[in-house]
């Protein structure tokens, strides 16, 4: 396998919001790579090993006593190294350039910014000579180091792009791994394969021989307890597991009440028949009951983290030692959850979510490194069925978090409605495009007229989205025909609501789901 990944970039992470498209990029272009923290030990590196390294942006000034910089022995690895934005200047710096303040070079430059490029540089092989980039900083470079070069400007940064050729050093002042640099994904293809001289060899079918000689290894004749949602990604973990070590692997399908309609006995159906060792456990009364009252939109999910855990550990009691509990988190829900260098959005029941005690040996996490497209990839590798592969994309703690406010059963109900009639229409409709849709009920309620009577119900909210990775996203274009009718069917069928509203927020400034 190790033939597989001889080519490895190692990301460092210094807390950029862009942090997580930066991987994504390059595993678009089949090459391996990991995020790790800034101050990942220079040991930790070496073990790594890695072909190429890429300093990320971030939200501090490297002028800053305790501004966040790697090991030093880094910058003598003798591999190429690419710095964005943050990561630019710290090279700038760490080499002895200047950088400042932009305000104060009254230097500013924010959004859509036109570049202009040295196209006979091998970062900028095949690109034409300007194009826009995506500008995000507050700082810049004033004064390059010795042995550096400027290789791109714009009206306002006479530094947009550096290089030093003698130790293949680059630094790039905007963002390449956003679309709004036009040739953002060239530029990173040219470091990859021009500058690293790297290879396009990481695929899905090297993944699972690796994935599955480390469970192998670390499972040895233990047992697993495998979470199942019935989700894409908990799906693709039992199988990819499966694989590993067979029966040896019970997955474990917690019907906690907070399901879409009909779906916990779709789960059922669709693996109790597939020659696995599977249980449901009907667990409405135990998670409504834990959630009652609660409003916070954190509590929540820390409630839900736990009461899964606490269920599975008293599975695990009943059907004999087991020693591992799996899980099909993947990196999105990673860096949702946040670190020491990155914010937290919103915690992630099976990440941020759960307790600190758990009554497991470890947590299997097969999954943990890859992006949804990348699941999925990996699901028909593994031969999964398309439906399934392809499945509408839920989250572990369900409809909790799409009910805006208290949780309660009534809530639940009209929601599970709602919901169901929202994504048969678009279903009907057959958009392309679209990645994920549901309805979320708010905690508003407003005055409506219906059969020549006042209302006072609630507002359903409709969402829908379009995403390559789920790190960001915009709003679908749903025609209006289709509205219209979504939202006629919706008052008219759901008792309870008399306003249907329709989502057209991205992410960011929003997320996916509402809490």
């Amino acid at each position: 396998m190790e033939k597989t990944i001889k080519n490895k970039v190692l990301i460092l992470n210094f807390g950029g919001q862009y942090n997580m498209l930066i991987a994504r990029r390059v595993r678009e272009n089949n090459v391996y790579c990991e995020l790790l923290p800034f101050d990942t030990t220079i040991d930790k590196i070496k073990k790594f090993d890695p072909s190429a390294i890429i300093f990320t942006g971030g939200p501090n000034s490297v002028y800053e006593e305790n501004s966040p910089k790697p090991d030093d022995e880094v910058f003598s690895l003798g591999v190429p190294i690419l710095g964005i934005c943050y990561g630019c200047q710290l090279i700038a710096q760490h080499f002895g350039g200047k950088v400042e303040s932009v305000s104060a070079t009254f230097n500013r430059e924010y959004g859509k910014t036109q570049a202009f490029f040295d196209a006979e540089n091998e970062l900028f092989y095949g690109l034409p000579e300007k194009s826009v980039t995506w500008m995000s900083h507050g700082d810049e470079i004033t004064a390059l180091p010795d042995g550096f070069t400027a290789i791109a400007h714009s009206k306002h940064c006479p530094y947009a792009a550096i290089y030093d050729k003698e130790r293949n050093i680059y630094g790039v002042q905007f963002h390449p791994e956003v679309t709004h640099t036009v040739f953002g994904k060239e530029i990173l293809k040219n470091f990859l394969f021009n500058v690293a001289r790297l290879s396009p060899d990481w695929t899905m079918g090297g993944f699972v021989e690796k994935a599955v000689k480390e469970i192998r290894e670390k499972v040895g004749d233990g047992k697993v307890l495998l979470a199942l949602s019935g989700g894409v990604d908990s799906s693709v973990a039992a199988a990819l597991i499966g694989e590993a070590i067979g029966k040896n692997l019970t997955c474990v399908f917690v019907d906690h009440g907070l399901m879409r309609q009909n779906e916990g006995d779709e789960i059922e159906k669709a693996f109790s028949g597939r020659g696995i060792n599977f249980i449901r456990i009907n667990a409405e009364d135990r998670f409504l009951s834990a959630l009652k009252g609660v409003t916070e939109p954190e509590k929540k999910r820390k409630i839900i983290g736990e009461q899964f855990i606490r269920v599975f550990e008293e599975v695990g009691k009943t059907i004999g030692r087991v020693d591992f509990l799996a899980q099909g988190t993947i990196y999105p829900d990673v860096i949702e959850s946040g670190n020491k260098v990155a914010e937290t959005i919103k915690s992630h029941h099976n990440v941020g979510g759960l307790p600190s005690v758990i009554g497991f040996k470890e947590i299997i996490e097969p999954l943990r490194l890859l992006f949804k497209d990348e699941v999925r990839a990996l699901g028909r590798e593994l031969k999964l069925p398309e439906y399934m592969v392809n499945r509408q994309p839920f989250p572990g703690p369900g409809l909790a978090i799409r009910v805006i406010g208290e949780i309660t059963k009534e809530k639940l109900e009209i929601l599970r409605k709602a919901d169901a009639i929202f994504r048969e229409e678009i279903e009907k409709a057959k958009l392309k495009g679209v990645s994920q849709y549901f309805a979320a009920l708010t905690n508003m309620r407003s005055v409506g007229v219906m059969g020549d009577g006042r209302t006072y119900e609630y507002a359903v909210a409709l969402r829908s989205v379009s995403t390559e990775d789920f790190m960001t996203c915009v709003r679908t274009k749903i025609p209006y025909r289709v509205l219209d009718k979504v939202s006629s069917r919706i008052v008219n069928e759901v008792k309870g609501v008399n306003r249907v509203l329709y989502d057209v927020t991205g992410k960011p400034p929003a997320t996916v789901e509402y809490e």
